[in-house]
């Protein structure tokens, strides 16, 4: 198979920069965190609390009482992504992430199809949910939305130039104070409940004429699209996967219980909001902030509010790090032109890639001034046609020589990636045309630089590097 990687690191590093004429080594991360501030930093990448402010009350408006059953089903496919993450994590644990993985096991081209795919994800996401910070200082200052999310953007960046272990205790402060701020919503949404726990399947929307319709399966299975982007940012594990001491032990740690954390945070204050809600038209609006203060006054919804504008902070800042991760990777595995490589692979003071980060930071503070609607959707198809993608290498993952390499290994292989693969290109067929459009699109545009730069090029371009000490 001339287009599949090998993994041994003399033959993916050197032989390449030899034919560069360029003998010294690929420049490799510090590993200098543990499960705790790998979880940490990959938790405050869910960002829980801004998710569940942010990007949960757009599912109430379309699923209505549908809600927190499309979350959990969203939550179900994310084990199985998250076994698939596992394993490929620590069989491949590069800073590439999923490109990296994916190009190892199904060859190159997919490898470049997955990283276009996860870099629309990590330019995207970052101002969608840095958006969402004006809403909630609104009760000591009124922002325009775009210029508050560009705001925290620059910020970000500015934050994500810093050390990744000062990071790490930076963001779990913020941490906390999101989990307290769902935790509060949860109780309060429990402590005022209008309906029972029947409510939760009783799928039910306030339609636009002000009447109720009724929440189809079809519905639920195009929200799956979002549901599984709310839970997303467990994969921060893996992006991280070159600075984690012990990867093959604490990638899978870090992915799995990340997810737990997260689901947990995330789907129990969307039950006690769904029980809660005055009434369905309330549910409907999606305003959250009005009904924590509905249930209690305005200081403890404005203690709520400040600690949700923290969590998208906080946000910010790691999915800076973890994206500028991913292009530093791309230009040492000689993803681009050389003088772009160069550039991109510089490392600052603090260890960290900083021609990255501000390729990185800068452009998702342009990107708040996009229509919001058309980011969420090209989102949802990017990242569910990411993880078909990762699915595939993780059924493609015990062949050859990576049968015997020491790595995780899921429960059930290989029936979780098989039924992964159909349920996700299900899902993808049930997304709006447009938002398929503009992603196809982006993905076809990148497939004609893979065949009329990277191909021809094969030798010097798109060279998958894994770290020499990736077996430690």
């Amino acid at each position: 198979m001339s287009d599949t990687l090998r993994t041994s690191p003399s033959t993916v590093t050197e032989e390449p920069l030899a034919a560069l004429g360029n003998t010294a080594s690929p420049q490799k991360l510090k590993r200098s965190i543990g499960v705790v501030g790998g979880t940490l930093l990959t938790l405050s990448c869910v960002t829980p609390a801004s998710t569940l402010f942010v990007v949960v009350p757009d599912l109430f408006s379309s699923l209505g009482t549908a809600t927190a059953l499309t979350i959990g089903i969203g939550s179900l496919l994310c084990i199985a992504v998250a076994f698939c993450y596992s394993e490929l994590g620590t069989l491949i644990p590069s800073a590439g992430g999923e490109y990296a993985m994916v190009s190892t096991l199904a060859g190159r081209l997919a490898g470049w199809l997955v990283f276009v795919l996860s870099l629309l994800v990590v330019m995207i996401v970052p101002p969608v949910i840095a958006m969402g910070t004006a809403d909630y200082l609104a009760p000591l200052v009124h922002l325009p939305a775009a210029g508050a999310g560009a705001g925290v953007m620059l910020l970000a960046t500015l934050a994500g130039l810093l050390d990744l272990r000062a990071n790490a205790w930076i963001t779990g402060i913020f941490l906390v104070l999101e989990v307290i701020a769902a935790g509060v919503v949860a109780v309060l949404g429990f402590s005022h409940s209008e309906r029972g726990a029947g409510s939760l399947v009783d799928l039910h929307v306030t339609g636009a004429g002000g009447h109720t319709d009724t929440v189809t399966a079809m519905l639920i299975i195009s929200g799956l699209a979002i549901a599984l982007f709310i839970t997303q940012g467990f994969s921060t594990a893996v992006y991280l996967s070159e600075e984690l001491e012990n990867p093959r032990r604490n990638v899978a740690r870090t992915v799995l219980l990340t997810l737990a954390i997260s689901t947990v945070v995330i789907l129990v204050p969307v039950v006690a909001i769904t029980m809660g809600a005055p009434d369905l038209a309330a549910l409907t609006s999606g305003d959250i902030s009005g009904m924590v203060e509905a249930w209690s006054n305005s200081a403890v919804g404005t203690f709520v509010s400040l600690c949700v504008a923290l969590a998208i902070i906080n946000a910010g800042i790691v999915m800076v790090i973890q994206n500028s991760r991913v292009l530093f990777a791309s230009a040492r595995d000689k993803s681009w032109p050389e003088p772009v490589n160069n550039a991109l692979s510089k490392l600052g003071r603090f260890g960290s890639p900083w021609v990255a980060t501000l390729v990185v930071g800068v452009p998702g503070a342009a990107l708040c001034f996009v229509n919001l609607d058309t980011l969420y959707g090209v989102t949802g198809v990017s990242v569910t046609g990411m993880y078909l993608l990762v699915a595939v290498a993780a059924l493609l993952a015990r062949r050859g020589s990576h049968r015997d390499q020491p790595a995780w290994r899921m429960p059930l292989w290989p029936a979780v990636p098989v039924i992964l693969i159909a349920v996700l290109a299900y899902i993808l067929s049930q997304q709006e045309v447009s938002y398929l459009l503009w992603t196809g699109g982006i993905t076809a545009v990148a497939t004609l630089y893979w065949a009329l730069y990277l191909r021809p090029r094969k030798d010097t371009r798109w060279l998958v590097s894994i770290p020499e000490d990736a077996q430690a």
